[in-house]
């Protein structure tokens, strides 16, 4: 009975190309409005963050195109698995994350998923989008660095 228990209340979902194509000036712990099927989705994994973003309307923060797949052992309450979906974030914070989008260049985009105690959170990062030459340069030094560590070994 040497079974792997898998902990499902430990979740964690990352957005893995928002470090080559953003540049990220500064990380935002948000809550999230969801339904329970979603919230049962997520626990099981099933969320895609690869083309997510947010916006500022009216005040709140709309987070769109992420997808959460419709949970499998769900009927009728499955909702839509791109649907707009609220963060929760204090007015302050809004504000100040509104003072930098309106100076534009700047850009809200989740960066993980994660579920602190009972609560599903998101990550948001307020990030700069890279140049071409800047993406080069970090393809340059990634492969600089396994070429180390394969002659290391």
């Amino acid at each position: 009975m040497n079974k792997k228990y898998v902990d499902k209340s430990k979740v964690e979902i990352k957005n893995k190309k928002i470090s080559y194509t953003y540049e990220i000036i500064s990380k935002i712990e948000c809550g999230i409005n969801l339904k329970g099927t979603e919230v049962k989705s997520i626990r099981d994994g099933m969320c895609n963050l690869k083309d997510s973003f947010a916006l500022i309307k009216n005040g709140e923060i709309i987070l769109k195109n992420m997808h959460i797949s419709p949970y499998s052992m769900g009927n009728i309450n499955n909702v839509d698995p791109v649907r707009d979906r609220r963060l929760l974030v204090h007015k302050k914070e809004v504000l100040k994350l509104l003072n930098y989008i309106k100076q534009g260049g700047y850009t809200l985009v989740p960066s993980r998923i994660y579920s602190k105690g009972r609560w599903i959170k998101v990550e948001l990062c307020l990030c700069r989008g890279k140049k071409l030459y800047d993406k080069r340069e970090d393809m340059k030094k990634k492969e600089a660095t396994k070429q180390i560590n394969i002659y290391k070994k």
